[in-house]
């Protein structure tokens, strides 16, 4: 089964996901917001249903699945079908890139990071959240990824292994934030953002060559 299957046959579940969880996506969303510069012209790619590309106010969105890419067109995103491998754009199109979990799924993470290269200006950012694998959060997603459709062909990746692939692609400078730091069902309200990792289980990397 190709890992976009979940994503165009569990459309709504995947969209229920953010609302059950909604203080932990408020705390992921805020995480993201200290990193993701407010001007210029930005990216998403694996943009899903645009849950984190429209609020940040980025301008376009590529994702595989065709169901997801319809529920992002509809939050006012400019969406093209596409993996995150093979980027249908010209170099330096774009000030900001930012990739959220899809870091998981796609193929080939050097190839991912090279395209998103690629495709950045010159003094463009990329930022990329995500889920520490060798965190809390992370353990517990391993533990029962048979049991999720989502994460059922998910690859999770440390901080530190994510490090030496953006700096094997030519990236220099990191700044982290983190936050999550209980079982998601157990958040009640917002979690704090703070910099740095290692403590929290969803982790944001900004990072300029």
């Amino acid at each position: 089964m190709p890992k976009t299957a979940p994503f165009e046959e569990h459309t709504d579940r995947y969209e229920d996901w953010f609302d059950a969880h909604d203080d932990a996506y408020r705390s992921e969303l805020d995480a993201l917001e200290r990193l993701v510069p407010a001007t210029g012209r930005g990216i998403e790619i694996g943009v899903g249903s645009a849950r984190f590309a429209a609020p940040l106010e980025l301008d376009v969105g590529i994702d595989p699945a065709a169901a997801m890419l319809e529920r992002a067109q509809a939050r006012g995103i400019d969406v093209v079908r596409g993996v995150a491998e093979s980027l249908p754009f010209r170099d330096g199109s774009f000030d900001t890139a930012l990739i959220v979990t899809t870091i998981c799924f796609v193929d080939d993470i050097p190839q991912t990071l090279a395209e998103a290269d690629r495709i950045l200006r010159p003094s463009g950012s990329l930022v990329i959240g995500y889920i520490d694998k060798d965190s809390p959060v992370g353990q517990q997603y391993q533990e029962k990824k048979a049991q999720n459709p989502f994460y059922r062909d998910a690859t999770f990746v440390s901080t530190d292994e994510l490090v030496d692939a953006l700096e094997a692609a030519g990236f220099t400078d990191f700044e982290f934030v983190q936050t999550i730091y209980r079982w998601l069902d157990e958040i009640d309200g917002p979690e704090p953002v703070e910099k740095g990792y290692g403590d929290g289980s969803f982790v944001g990397i900004k990072a300029t060559r």
